[in-house]
């Protein structure tokens, strides 16, 4: 049941980011893939995300973001997530963030992690990113992602 409405969460968001935008914000989807390593585990990973970002100025921001992630392998659940970031405006092209939320899959556990954003024109982005998830009993995973992603 949490899995489900997690994906109502992400496809909720999909469906209101264009009328988010016109608030003066900026919403985003994005498709990313990259490594994750722990517990024994170094596979890879594929996903989605959509999110939107406030303007708190013209230095910062502030955003949430839903995903759905996959370790490619055998028998692995996608991974859903929530959560927010926090960060400064680098220039005129990029963000530097802070990220943290919750994740629900099988193991569900926190994470916190860092990344950079960077546009590549009017909408289009790349991005990297490290999220480090924090879980109970057994070992923590590392991932390290990059993404593309489009902004409006």
């Amino acid at each position: 049941m949490k899995k489900f409405a997690v994906a109502a969460a992400l496809l909720s968001a999909v469906v209101a980011a264009p009328a988010m935008a016109a608030d003066g914000g900026e919403a985003r989807v994005e498709v990313r893939g990259g490594y994750v390593t722990g517990s024994g585990l170094d596979d890879a990973t594929l996903g989605a995300a959509a999110g939107y970002d406030f303007d708190l100025g013209s230095t910062t921001f502030v955003g949430a973001e839903v995903a759905g992630d996959k370790v490619l392998i055998d028998g692995a659940d996608v991974q859903f997530s929530a959560g927010g970031r926090v960060g400064a405006k680098i220039g005129e092209k990029g963000k530097l963030y802070a990220a943290g939320g919750y994740t629900f899959s099988d193991i569900d556990d926190p994470y916190a992690g860092v990344g950079y954003e960077h546009k590549l024109g009017t909408n289009l982005y790349g991005k990297v990113e490290y999220r480090h998830q924090f879980i109970g009993n057994f070992s923590d995973f590392d991932t390290f992602a990059v993404g593309v992603g489009f902004a409006f």
